[in-house]
């Protein structure tokens, strides 16, 4: 039970958005061997563990709709601390989410599960690299931790609070 002063410590805790893209709501279901066997929902809660050791708090959503992960993006302006983004598919092909997030003055990390220099030509190149704080890929469900982590280290670095 979460009494009204760490209630107070929780809503002080810097928030970050987690964005996920096209079919990753098919975690654990699609191709395992490369994605891992973990459910997003298994995910978002290793996800909501780690970012809490470091502090934060995660807002993490999924979307297959481009136009959605713009508009959260754009949300995160004013709503967030950090983003980390793992795009999909939509990493090799968006300019929109490209210029999305070029538009955030914050620390920005795009994660992949799969190392996407390993894989199809199409998906070494990268839209929102480029406008990245950081990149992570090829670590699986650990990037996302990885991602979040370092997000805690450059808020910390920015005079941001946290854990």
């Amino acid at each position: 039970m979460i009494n009204s002063a760490n209630a107070a410590d929780v809503a002080e805790q810097p928030l970050i958005f987690i964005l996920n893209g096209p079919n990753l709501n098919m975690l654990g279901k699609r191709e395992p061997g490369i994605y891992g066997s973990g459910s997003l929902a298994e995910l978002e809660a290793a996800c909501s563990k780690a970012a809490q050791a470091v502090g934060l708090r995660t807002d993490f959503r999924q979307s297959n709709h481009e136009g959605t992960l713009v508009d959260w993006i754009q949300e995160a302006r004013d709503a967030a601390a950090g983003l980390v983004i793992n795009a999909a598919a939509l990493t090799h092909t968006s300019v929109a989410l490209h210029d999305a997030v070029r538009l955030l003055d914050m620390p920005v990390i795009e994660v992949h599960l799969s190392n996407i220099y390993r894989r199809e030509a199409f998906r070494h190149h990268s839209h929102i690299s480029a406008v990245a704080s950081a990149v992570i890929c090829g670590f699986g469900a650990q990037g996302y931790n990885m991602a979040i982590g370092g997000l805690a280290q450059m808020l910390a670095q920015a005079g941001q609070p946290n854990g």
